[in-house]
C-alpha cells in the first residue's frame, strides 16, 4: 500500500480523553475514532489489525475442530426469561422494544440463543460432541466506559459453546479450549496466563481467565513467576487425545495464578518468596464449564445409548477480539509508539524513501515494493514528500515490526537499511537480501 493512496489520519498531539497508552496510540496512529462513549469506528489501520487477530482466532478454532456460525446481535427477551437471566443481568444489558412492542436486547453474550439452536436441531448423543462458535459484535452498557477499546460498550468477541453428553467429555472440551487459547495468544506475541477466576453472571463452578500482565490492567493478580516461562511453542497437540490435552492444561495451571476474586493467601505464601508476584492484568479471554445450568432451564436434552433423555453438559468460551488490540499495545510499546508483533501487524514492513522524487531512490523503492508483494508481503510505502524525521516518527508511531530505508547514499553502495522496530538495530544490506530477510522472518509466523 502506498501511503499517498491510503487513509491514515495520524495525530501529532494526544487527545485529552486518552488516559492509557493503548488508547493514546490507537487515536494518534489513526486506528479508531470515537463516535459515542465507548463506541468506535475502526479506521483502516485498526481494521487491518482487527482482521488479523480475527483470522488467528478462526485458524486456531478450526485446528481444534470447532465449527463457526453467526448469530445476530439482537435477541428476543423471551429466551433470556427462560434461563432466568433477563432480570438478573442488570443495567449492562441494553433492552429494546421494537415497533410491535416485542421486547428485545442487544446481546452481551449468546448462551441462551445457542442453546435454542441446539435444542431445535440435536436429538441424539450420536451427534455429540459439538462445539459451535462465532465472532460477533456485543454490547454491554458500561456505566463508565473508558480506556478506549479496553473497556468499551460495543466490542468484538469470539464466543464458543460446547455440548457434551457427560461431565468427562465436557471437561475435555474445557481443556481443549484452554490449549487452543494458549496457542492463539502465543501467535499474537502475548504471554496470556490462565488464572483461576470467578464465573460472574455466566455461571458455573469451573472457570479460568487469560490475563496479560500490564500496569494498566483492571485486575489485581497473584502468581508464581515461573508461570511466565511456560510456552506451548510448536508442539503438536492432538485435540482428540484427552490425556495429552489434560497434561498440557495441568502444566499451565498447576503453578499458582489467580485473580483477586479467588486469591488464597495461604497457598500464595507457600510459594518461595522470590517467585511470589503481585501485579495487574488485562483479561483477554475466559473459559467456563457450567454443566446443565442452561440446558435444564431451557430443555436442551439428548437421548443416550440406553434410551434415556438427559440435559447436555455445556460450557462457553470467549476471546475479546477487539480488546486484544489494546492489550497487545499495552504489552508492546515504547515512548515512540506501538511495537506490533509480527503475527498481528497491519503491514509486515514499511518502506521509507529518503528522497522522494529522485529517480534512483524512487526506482529502488518501487522495485522493493514489487519484490515484497511477490512474496505475499504487502508493505506500507511512505512515498510522501515529508522530511525524513517525520517519516521515521510516523513509522515508529504505527509500529510496523520492520522498516526498509532507501536513500541516495546507501544506494550508491548498493545498500538499503533494514531496521527492527523492537530492538532499534539497523543493518545495511542489498535490496535483494532485505527482501529475503523479511520473507524468512514471516515464513514462520
Amino acid at each position: 500500500m502506498r501511503l499517498s493512496r491510503y487513509f491514515l489520519p495520524v495525530l501529532k498531539e494526544t487527545p485529552s480523553e486518552a488516559q492509557i497508552v493503548s488508547h493514546r496510540y490507537m487515536l494518534r496512529a489513526g486506528m479508531i475514532k470515537q463516535q459515542a462513549a465507548g463506541i468506535y469506528s475502526w479506521l483502516p489501520l485498526g481494521y487491518r489489525v482487527l482482521k488479523r487477530i480475527e483470522t488467528i482466532v478462526h485458524e486456531e478454532q478450526a485446528r481444534a475442530g470447532h465449527i463457526p456460525l453467526l448469530m445476530p446481535t439482537l435477541q428476543p427477551a423471551d429466551l433470556w426469561r427462560e434461563s432466568g437471566r433477563y432480570d438478573d443481568y442488570g443495567e449492562e444489558m441494553l433492552r429494546i422494544t421494537d415497533r410491535h412492542k416485542r421486547e428485545m436486547l442487544y446481546g452481551p453474550t449468546n448462551e441462551e440463543m445457542i442453546t435454542d439452536i441446539f435444542r431445535s436441531n440435536v436429538e441424539s448423543y450420536k451427534q455429540l460432541p459439538l462445539t459451535l462458535y462465532h465472532i460477533q459484535w456485543k454490547f454491554r452498557d458500561e456505566v463508565r466506559p473508558r480506556f478506549g477499546v479496553m473497556r468499551g460498550r460495543e466490542f468484538l468477541m469470539k464466543d464458543g459453546y460446547t455440548f457434551d453428553v457427560d461431565r468427562d467429555s465436557a471437561l475435555h472440551a474445557y481443556n481443549r479450549h484452554m490449549v487452543s487459547y494458549l496457542r492463539t495468544y502465543e501467535r499474537m506475541g502475548l504471554t496470556a496466563i490462565p488464572m483461576r477466576a470467578a464465573s460472574g453472571p455466566i455461571g458455573g463452578d469451573n472457570t479460568h481467565e487469560f490475563l496479560v500482565l500490564a500496569s494498566t490492567g483492571e485486575s489485581e493478580v497473584f502468581f508464581d513467576t515461573a508461570v511466565t516461562d511456560l510456552k506451548l511453542g510448536q508442539r503438536d497437540v492432538n485435540y482428540d487425545d484427552r490425556e495429552q490435552v489434560a497434561k498440557v492444561c495441568e502444566e499451565f495451571t498447576t503453578l499458582y495464578a489467580r485473580t483477586d476474586e479467588t486469591h488464597d493467601e495461604a497457598l500464595f505464601n507457600a510459594i518461595p518468596e522470590e517467585r511470589r508476584k503481585v501485579a495487574r492484568g488485562i483479561e483477554v479471554g475466559q473459559i467456563f464449564y457450567f454443566g446443565t445450568k442452561y440446558s435444564e432451564a431451557m430443555g436442551a436434552t439428548v437421548v443416550t445409548a440406553d434410551g434415556s433423555r438427559v440435559p447436555v453438559e455445556m460450557g462457553s468460551h470467549g476471546i475479546g477480539v477487539s480488546r486484544l488490540l489494546g492489550a497487545i499495545i499495552e504489552a508492546s510499546h515504547d515512548d515512540k509508539g506501538i511495537i506490533w508483533p509480527e503475527g498481528v501487524t497491519p503491514f509486515p514492513v514499511g518502506i521509507v524513501n529518503l528522497k522522494q522524487g529522485d529517480g534512483a531512490t524512487d526506482a529502488a523503492c518501487d522495485a522493493l515494493y514489487a519484490a515484497l508483494m511477490a512474496q505475499g508481503l504487502e508493505p506500507l510505502y511512505d512515498d510522501s514528500d515529508d522530511r525524513a524525521g517525520a517519516k521515521f516518527a510516523k513509522m515508529d508511531l504505527i509500529g510496523l515490526p520492520w522498516r526498509i530505508t532507501v536513500g541516495p547514499r546507501g544506494l550508491a553502495a548498493g545498500k538499503v537499511e533494514l531496521t527492527s522496530r523492537r530492538t532499534g538495530i539497523s543493518e545495511e544490506m542489498s535490496p535483494e537480501a532485505a527482501v529475503a530477510r523479511v520473507a524468512e522472518i514471516y515464513a514462520g509466523v
